[in-house]
């Protein structure tokens, strides 16, 4: 039998992530195949986690049960999902940074009309929310059961490479290889390391 995502621990998120490449998102009447995702562990193991500091009201739902949605803003307007992995009490949860919409596509420009190719449509983590119409309020819903505006079923095909590299826009261990994408898939977003602001 296959192992799934669903199946390993938290301390096994890194390998989590990369089973759910090609793993299909669908929400609000777009399907988007996942190409690019991103992993972060939990309590004291993982600076550039938000749980790295313990449980707050912000972060409660990364500590399971597997299966849910953790969504947060940044910047004030954009939004970003993960789905939590591993067993409950134990953070840990997989970025989903970029996908290949494959359902809805014509929704899905009206919703990123500043994209000029299909493949840009979800090329980052806040695109590809947009994409799939969602915000906060999906924050602690399931993926899994059906009760959730995000649902998500296993990859049509597993026949492709996967890339690793480090993770993107993080002030903190940026360099551990966790961010994982299907290799030359034009929908993975663009890698930029991040810079700290300099305070005058």
């Amino acid at each position: 039998m296959t192992v799934s995502w669903l199946d390993l621990p938290a301390s096994e998120v890194d390998e989590a992530a990369r089973l759910l490449l090609g793993w299909q998102l669908s929400a609000n009447g777009v399907t988007v195949r996942l190409t690019e995702v991103e992993a972060y562990s939990g309590l004291g193991e993982d600076p550039a986690s938000h749980a790295h500091r313990g449980m707050t009201a912000r972060n409660e739902v990364m500590f399971g049960p597997a299966g849910m949605l953790y969504v947060y803003q940044i910047y004030g307007m954009h939004f970003c999902a993960n789905i939590v992995c591993g067993e409950e009490g134990r953070a840990a949860a997989v970025l989903l940074r970029a996908g290949s919409v494959v359902s809805g596509l014509d929704l899905a420009r009206s919703r990123r009309r500043a994209s000029r190719r299909d493949s840009d449509l979800a090329a980052g983590p806040a695109k590809l929310m947009q994409v799939l119409a969602l915000d906060r309020t999906a924050n602690g819903t399931s993926v899994i059961d059906g009760t959730g505006p995000l649902t998500v079923s296993p990859p049509l095909a597993t026949d492709f490479s996967v890339s690793a590299g480090p993770r993107v826009g993080v002030t903190s261990a940026h360099d551990v290889p966790w961010r994982f994408w299907i290799s030359d898939d034009p929908s993975v977003s663009a890698y930029r390391r991040h810079t700290p602001r300099k305070v005058s």
